[in-house]
């Protein structure tokens, strides 16, 4: 995939917009039932039902749990105009037990299952990608006449959704997925951040024609880099164009669940928050969904906390300081002993491992410090390696002439504020600006005594800076928590963020009412057979809808095609049709063994 055509994107999206000061992006206010959102009204929290639409008791059932956890809306699938209309029914129940939580319909390839949702809930959410763009068995070449002819259609059947809504009084999500862009699009802009824009403003463009503003928007990609991109892409856009500043929904499709879930998500969700972008969030586990609440709320108030800081130094500098001295800035270092810096893979450093717990753990940090001398693992002598450790305020010209007179020097990059971000983007920035082009390892010490909040935390900082270009290493710590767990950790936000895979990949969705099977489950028997193949990426998808589309860069795919019946794929191409669900687990671990990718467990 190429995103060159957005190297040099800046992550500008608020006036008076600094990478070293916290604040949330302005965006106009947008009503949504009783619970507007935007503008000053808080950081919203979602969720989306796992139960069938047309199972009244049990939504209703599934809807309080959610509610009761902190959700904010919460969405419903609708295949059809039936299950559009019995989320009326659906709606009437929750407000008859004092629930009146927003509900949003969402739709796929169903424009009059969009229409009729409109009559039974507060929002709807439509997918530019397959609202009335179809797929062509043999891809069309898309000349310019073609694409002006389905965009008239586009004007003319949305057009008619968005006056209606209009009428009604209801809120529209104009929801993007990078795995269900459009033909159209694709062969136009390419499967690219600059495609997902495009798509969405096309169908903006409708809304603003008929003078509608109750639009909230969404790109999302299970690809953190490809969805924090087609975001930050969005909003330049927006204020480029002067259209009005929209409320944003993020979300990282397809995370997965567990450990590896809440880390893809926090690097996602919380590096874009922690430039102030973002007005309503969802956290995408495989899990159910009242069990992404508390996920969602804790990396919410972590990130909104920043608001207290004050700005870190009289003198701060200037966004375009920033972007100029970020660019290719992890590779445009200093490599040393082919280990640190460079396109060498980012390190992971232990700061209480000792040689003996190493020997037991399945994932071994690359160097660990023991009384004060760094060690490799792997036995490489660092030699003459000097590591200088500093901080935003310890960077001197004393420190700048210790570095540039050794050549073989590593920064260990320090912070202690409540916003680590901003104090690391000093730091890289004044390096840069002093001509420092040694690796830089990012340090920090968290005092959280729980795991599963020490992940979210340490992956929404770390896979800030990491997505911004910066960190050739990571040497975290926290001290109540076990090292071994910590050292996952570390790898866990390296893969997340795409720069070294240490472990499996699963790409799998959250449950939905189109999920054609118990998704759970078969993710606990697919990662039971093949969780130790190291580095393959294997996509597990309920349907169709986004399957294909989101694991494109997965090496294998388990994707429900029907009732019991699953397809499989060989990263895009579908090898195997309407396989037996009881059989298919067997037959992905058979796929796997034909195409070379099988090792034995150790």
């Amino acid at each position: 995939m190429n995103h060159n055509d957005i190297s040099s994107l800046t992550i500008d999206g608020t006036e008076g917009y600094s990478p070293f000061i916290y604040k949330r992006r302005r965006s106009i206010e947008v009503n949504i039932g009783d619970t507007p959102i935007g503008e000053n009204n808080p950081i919203r929290i979602q969720s989306m039902a796992s139960v069938s639409t047309m199972d009244t008791d049990e939504a209703v059932e599934q809807a309080q749990r959610v509610i009761d956890a902190g959700a904010d809306y919460l969405r419903f699938t609708a295949q059809g105009v039936k299950e559009a209309n019995n989320l009326g029914i659906i709606r009437e129940r929750l407000t008859g037990k004092g629930y009146k939580t927003p509900l949003v319909a969402d739709i796929h390839f169903n424009p009059k299952a969009a229409d009729a949702a409109l009559d039974s809930v507060e929002k709807v959410r439509i997918n530019p990608g397959n609202y009335v763009d179809t797929k062509y068995a043999v891809p069309k070449t898309w000349d310019d006449t073609e694409f002006t002819e389905m965009n008239k259609v586009v004007q003319e059947r949305f057009g008619e959704f968005v006056e209606k809504a209009k009428k009604l009084k209801r809120a529209i999500r104009i929801g993007v997925n990078h795995g269900s862009l459009s033909e159209r699009m694709m062969a136009r802009y390419g499967d690219s951040p600059r495609g997902m824009v495009e798509s969405c403003l096309e169908y903006l463009r409708v809304c603003l024609d008929h003078d509608f503003k109750d639009i909230v928007i969404s790109m999302k990609s299970s690809n953190t880099i490809v969805m924090t991109q087609a975001v930050r892409l969005l909003v330049k856009t927006l204020e480029e164009q002067r259209l009005p500043a929209f409320p944003l929904h993020l979300g990282v499709t397809e995370a997965g669940e567990g450990e590896d879930g809440r880390i893809k998500s926090a690097v996602g969700i919380g590096s874009l928050l922690a430039d102030g972008l973002g007005d309503t969030i969802r956290v995408s586990l495989s899990e159910d969904p009242e069990f992404e609440i508390p996920v969602a709320i804790k990396l919410r108030d972590y990130i909104v906390e920043r608001e207290k800081q004050l700005p870190l130094t009289e003198v701060l500098p200037t966004a375009h300081e920033y972007e100029l001295y970020k660019q290719n800035a992890r590779k445009d270092t200093f490599c040393i002993k082919g280990l640190i810096g460079g396109n060498a893979l980012p390190v992971v450093i232990s700061t209480k491992a000792t040689e003996e717990q190493i020997k037991e753990w399945e994932m071994k940090p690359d160097l660990t410090l023991h009384k004060g001398e760094y060690r490799t693992t792997n036995g490489t002598n660092m030699g003459d390696v000097r590591f200088v450790e500093a901080d935003y305020l310890t960077l001197t010209e004393e420190l700048e002439h210790e570095i540039k007179s050794h050549p073989n020097t590593v920064v260990i990059l320090n912070t202690f504020g409540i916003n680590p971000v901003a104090e690391w983007r000093l730091g890289f920035t004044w390096l840069r600006k002093k001509g420092i082009k040694a690796p830089i390892i990012l340090k920090k010490v968290y005092d959280e005594q729980d795991l599963s909040s020490f992940r979210l935390e340490c992956a929404a900082d770390v896979g800030s800076i990491l997505l911004d270009g910066w960190s050739n290493g990571l040497m975290i710590s926290a001290p109540s928590l076990p090292e071994n767990k910590v050292v996952a950790t570390m790898y866990g936000i390296l893969q997340a963020s795409r720069l070294r895979m240490s472990k499996t990949e699963f790409i799998s969705c959250p449950s939905c009412g189109r999920t054609l099977y118990n998704i759970q489950e078969t993710i606990g028997k697919i990662k039971a057979a093949t969780s130790h193949l190291k580095g393959l990426k294997i996509g597990i998808m309920g349907c169709i809808v986004n399957g294909p589309g989101e694991m494109a860069d997965a090496d294998y795919g388990y994707v429900g095609s029907g009732p019991g019946k699953i397809d499989l794929y060989k990263q895009q191409e579908k090898v195997r049709k309407g396989i037996p669900q009881e059989e298919a687990v067997e037959q992905l671990v058979n796929l796997i063994k034909e195409n070379g990718d099988w090792q034995e467990p150790s």
